[in-house]
C-alpha cells in the first residue's frame, strides 16, 4: 500500500532553517503531484507548497514564497521542503500530500495520500 513518511522537523530558533523530507513507497512516484500542507494548534490545516509531476513547476502559498523551496527527487522517491528564515508563525505540524491530478493544488481535499506529520517549533 502506498506510505508517505515525513522526517526532518524539530526545534530551531526564529530566522533558522530546516529541511522536511517525505519518503513514499508502494506508488509511482514520478507519475504524482506532491505537496505539502501544514497544521497549526487550532487552525485549519493550509496549503503550502506543491510541485506538478508533470511539468516539475512550483507552487506556493504566500506566507512561504521566497523562504521555503519544494523539491522533488524521483530517483529516491523523495520530496523535499527546504525551510529558510522561519518564523514563530510557522510553527506546525507538516504533512506531505500526493494525488494523480488536481484541479486546484491547493485544496487538501484533491490529494489522496497523506503522511503521519512531522512538527516543526520555532522558537523567538
Amino acid at each position: 500500500q502506498v506510505q508517505l513518511v515525513e522526517s526532518g522537523g524539530g526545534l530551531v530558533v526564529a530566522g533558522g532553517s530546516l529541511r522536511l523530507a517525505c519518503a513514499a513507497s508502494g506508488m509511482v512516484f514520478s507519475n504524482y503531484n506532491m505537496g505539502w500542507f501544514r497544521q497549526a494548534p487550532g487552525e485549519e490545516r493550509e496549503f503550502v507548497a506543491a510541485v506538478s509531476w508533470r511539468s516539475g513547476r512550483t507552487y506556493y502559498s504566500d506566507s512561504v514564497k521566497g523562504r521555503f523551496t519544494i523539491s522533488r527527487d524521483n530517483a529516491k522517491n523523495t520530496v523535499y521542503l527546504q525551510m529558510n528564515s522561519l518564523k514563530p508563525e510557522d510553527t506546525a505540524v507538516y504533512s506531505c500530500a500526493a494525488t494523480n491530478y488536481y484541479n486546484d493544488y491547493r485544496r487538501s481535499a484533491e490529494y489522496r495520500y497523506w503522511g503521519q506529520g512531522t512538527q516543526v517549533t520555532v522558537s523567538s
